[in-house]
């Protein structure tokens, strides 16, 4: 509880003290209990009141401070000094519950986005310095030590370690860092020391723009909120003028008729009104469950850039993914191995890799990964690179010849035509064929859940665009059970099949694309909703994006319509609530069935429990998607 809390607690236990001392001292003198009354009364109060008298002066009326004002004010001036006293004290508990609820909404989002580091060591005369993140240059050599943030954006240089994500990704499964891996800010060096070359500037970082995304999220309102801010502004002026007319023209009426005014009954009705009518359950719970949903959606490593993109994601009807990054691995690796007769996979392998030890084609890499043992380069020689065909080499005596089947077809060698979808390469030693290696793609292990997950959550059809290879496209689309796959495409072609789904889609429905690269940030601006890979992906691409995905897994998608669809429901459900309760006790409080009690529990009952129901927002399990 926050020092301000504690003062208003301490506020509330007096005046309640002395509202209850007061229920066993006899006075009859209405002038000596109104002075009594009003100790507790400006007590609890006393703010509500400077409050009510600020917005008068800088000509902002109509709120829920002027409302309790003046219903609290009449109420004594009426001679009722307890259920004045009563309902600001009430007012003020309900008030104190609601900043609670607020709070540690914000504690828990805080907890869960504290990723910020407070500064970074660099190594200075054989010490190492603590400095401000800001102040470390591109290219200078940080040291990490175990417990500590990683403060910014980097290459390892020296040292093994595992790196605790979860604070980003929202993942326990740590990661493993070496030499020449890149690491991103926010991560959690939870062993060994690592020596880290900065690429980024601290405030171009990972960390810096997450903290950014998330601060800044509440700038961009949703319908629900707009609609709940422009309800306000026009319902309370409405209801101050009922009030007036509840207590000015019945009695009038009256002594038209000859009967007797009663203007005290009259008006007791109509300042009960306006302690039902206070609108802050709608004000205060409807922002808040946007606040708890993108919060629970940060804890999952799913950043939404504002209210707005979370309510538009509920409607989401159409995913549209690119594959390369997004629903592949993007990392090109060895998928087969297949030798001819007399060699084994090993050997073929291993001759692959050392025919290929010179060259710096994404092939070759993925050849050298995969034997994954140092080469003895003293043993190759005669190496010819053949643009557009592959390699020769003579190595350790034996002439190897390494490439597509081009260079099979070349060298006038009969080879094999493997069945998987990949890029071939073909291996003859001597003259004579010795096998193929298949190198593909790999599809993300999640990404059949992911598109399974996103049926499940009724969005209507899930779509593939890609530049790749028809045959390499289809293969992964029927695998991975996506309805419409196109290939092929430039980026100017994924615009115009984007446009065409959008004409085709209805008008509530919404399009969202899924993309890594920065070939996709055209496609990300022009969609209803844009979705970035955020731990691979380009720059350009999460700058472009509506919604980011920090750890790269594609069914954190549904996920993410999942949340938002739950913080839907809650947004709703406190709307229809409030209103509802709302209306019944106002039409019951003008006809004189409900008093000042009631009405408390109207205006201040309704808040809490539409607070405490807007912090479910924050706790999403994946189940509450079917």
């Amino acid at each position: 509880m926050t020092r301000k809390q504690k003062k208003v607690l301490i506020r509330i236990i007096i005046s309640a003290v002395l509202v209850i001392g007061l229920q066993f001292i006899p006075v009859k003198n209405p002038y000596v209990r109104l002075a009594l009354y009003m100790a507790p009364y400006l007590i609890i109060g006393y703010d509500i009141l400077k409050k009510a008298i600020l917005g008068i002066v800088h000509g902002e009326v109509f709120d829920e401070n002027f409302l309790m004002a003046v219903a609290t004010i009449g109420a004594i001036a009426l001679g009722e000094y307890l259920e004045g006293t009563a309902v600001m004290l009430f007012y003020q508990i309900g008030e104190l519950f609601q900043s609670y609820a607020v709070g540690k909404s914000r504690k828990n989002i805080t907890a869960l986005m504290d990723i910020r580091p407070d500064y970074a060591n660099v190594e200075q005369d054989g010490e190492l310095v603590q400095v401000d993140p800001d102040e470390v240059a591109v290219g200078t050599v940080i040291v990490v030590q175990p417990g500590e943030k990683i403060p910014i954006d980097g290459v390892v240089t020296e040292g093994v370690s595992s790196l605790n994500t979860s604070a980003l990704t929202g993942e326990s499964l740590p990661r493993e860092a070496a030499a020449g891996d890149e690491v991103i800010s926010g991560c959690v060096n939870m062993s060994g020391v690592l020596r880290i070359r900065t690429t980024r500037e601290f405030g171009e970082s990972t960390v810096s723009k997450i903290l950014d995304l998330v601060e800044n999220s509440s700038m961009k309102k949703s319908r629900s909120e707009n609609f709940i801010t422009r309800f306000a502004r026009y319902y309370t002026p409405a209801v101050c003028i009922g009030a007036l007319a509840l207590a000015l023209l019945p009695p009038l009426i009256n002594i038209l008729l000859g009967n007797p005014a009663d203007w005290s009954q009259w008006l007791i009705r109509a300042l009960t009104t306006l302690v039902i009518s206070c609108p802050c359950a709608l004000v205060i719970s409807i922002p808040l469950s946007f606040f708890g949903g993108i919060g629970g959606a940060s804890a999952k490593g799913i950043l939404v850039k504002g209210s707005n993109y979370l309510e538009a994601l509920s409607r989401t009807a159409y995913v549209v993914c690119d594959k390369t990054g997004t629903l592949t691995k993007g990392v090109f690796e060895v998928s087969r191995i297949e030798p001819a007769d007399g060699m084994t996979r090993e050997e073929l392998l291993e001759l692959a890799a050392y025919a290929e030890h010179y060259s710096t084609h994404p092939i070759s890499k993925s050849l050298k990964e995969a034997y994954a043992k140092e080469i003895d380069a003293s043993v190759i020689s005669e190496v010819q690179e053949i643009s557009g065909h592959g390699v020769t080499a003579l190595i350790d005596g034996r002439k190897v010849a390494a490439g597509n089947v081009k260079l099979m077809k070349q060298m006038q060698i009969a080879y094999q035509r493997p069945q998987e979808i990949g890029t071939e390469v073909h291996l003859a030693v001597d003259g004579r064929y010795a096998g193929y290696i298949v190198i593909s793609d790999v599809v993300k292990p999640n990404a059949k859940a992911a598109v399974a997950n996103l049926k499940a959550a009724g969005v209507k059809q899930v779509v593939m665009l890609t530049g790749d290879a028809k045959n390499a496209a289809d293969a992964v689309a029927a695998e991975l059970g996506v309805d419409v796959v196109k290939s092929e495409l430039l980026p100017a072609d994924k615009v115009t099949e984007v446009e065409k789904l959008l004409e085709a889609k209805g008008k509530k429905e919404k399009l969202a694309f899924v993309g890594d690269g920065i070939n996709d940030a055209p496609v990300l601006s022009r969609v209803d909703l844009g979705i970035a890979m955020g731990a691979l992906g380009a720059d350009a691409a999460i700058e472009a994006a509506d919604i980011v995905l920090m750890d790269d897994n594609p069914e954190k998608i549904a996920t993410a319509i999942g949340i938002s669809r739950k913080t839907l429901g809650i947004v709703h459900q406190n709307i229809v609530f409030a209103l509802a309760v709302k209306f019944i006790c106002l039409v019951l409080g003008a006809v004189g069935t409900l008093n000042m009690w009631w009405a408390i529990f109207a205006d201040v009952g309704v808040m809490i429990i539409a607070v405490l129901n807007a912090t479910r927002a924050l706790r999403y399990r994946e189940a509450n998607m079917k």
